[in-house]
């Protein structure tokens, strides 16, 4: 059984999680200097979000299959929420497949320094919007 009860709701956390990381100059700089175009791949429950980061901001787009990815990165909705928890070591997971990366994978190592603000913002960004449910303390 997920901890996300549905689509719609990991869909709602996740983008909205991705959306306050943009809209954070301390990550979002970073990102934006890596001009990569991520798609995020999930599964239980499906989902599918491209982040890029190529034009002026960081543009975070659920459900689009179409834009051209330089790295894919599939995981199960579980891994991404443990991860960003700072539960998940992202070489690991892509060593035992929990996370499989299409594309080039040191690009996406060079991203860790980055997001590593982002391990202590998940926790306050669910329980700040209504998701403490989902909240590992």
């Amino acid at each position: 059984m997920s901890v996300f009860e549905s689509h719609e709701k990991f869909k709602e956390v996740i983008v909205g999680f991705f959306n306050l990381l943009g809209d954070t100059p301390l990550v979002a700089d970073k990102l934006m200097a890596s001009k990569l175009v991520i798609r995020f791949i999930y599964s239980d429950p499906d989902l599918a979000v491209v982040v890029d980061c190529s034009g002026d901001a960081v543009d975070v787009r659920p459900d689009d299959t179409d834009t051209k990815a330089l790295v894919e990165l599939s995981m199960k909705a579980d891994i991404a929420h443990k991860f960003w928890f700072g539960k998940v070591n992202l070489t690991m997971a892509l060593t035992r497949r929990q996370m499989v990366a299409k594309g080039p994978v040191p690009k996406i190592l060079k991203l860790l320094p980055a997001i590593k603000p982002s391990y202590a913002m998940y926790p306050k960004y669910l329980d700040e919007n209504g998701y403490s449910q989902y909240n590992i303390h």
